[in-house]
């Protein structure tokens, strides 16, 4: 079985809020990062696909278009923006880092042809990421 990992990169903004508690619980949970005027991230992305090697090309997938699935549905959307405020997923779901995680794999799953979406992995930062696998526990 052989698997393959893309790259990208996207910026992005957000802050940690739930509806439903008081700002005294949002502020107890979640600390600076309830800050309702957000904060930002470098993420890098990883998607990691599997499938049978092409004999002729050797490839799971094409390169190029996977590389342009990714910057449709990912990088386009989530680039640049404040992920609470413009990004649909988020305006109910807290975006944290395995809420992200969790927002691609749905954005990506049966769009990569030839091969399965395998892993989404999202660093928020070089030492904090999230592994989604497609199976929510």
């Amino acid at each position: 079985m052989i698997f393959l990992t893309r790259k990208a990169e996207f910026s992005a903004a957000h802050y940690y809020w739930v509806e439903s508690w008081s700002d005294e619980e949002n502020w107890r949970v979640f600390g600076k990062c309830a800050n309702r005027n957000g904060h930002g991230h470098n993420y890098t992305l990883e998607v990691t696909v599997t499938g049978e090697v092409d004999p002729v090309s050797g490839f799971v997938v094409d390169l190029k278009e996977l590389k342009d699935i990714l910057e449709r549905e990912v990088v386009s959307v989530y680039d640049h923006r404040h992920l609470n405020l413009e990004v649909p997923e988020f305006r109910t779901a807290v975006p944290t880092t395995e809420n992200i995680a969790i927002a691609i794999w749905n954005r990506l799953d049966g769009k990569i042809p030839n091969a399965r979406l395998h892993r989404v992995r999202v660093y928020e930062m070089p030492d904090l990421f999230a592994d989604f696998y497609g199976e929510k526990a």
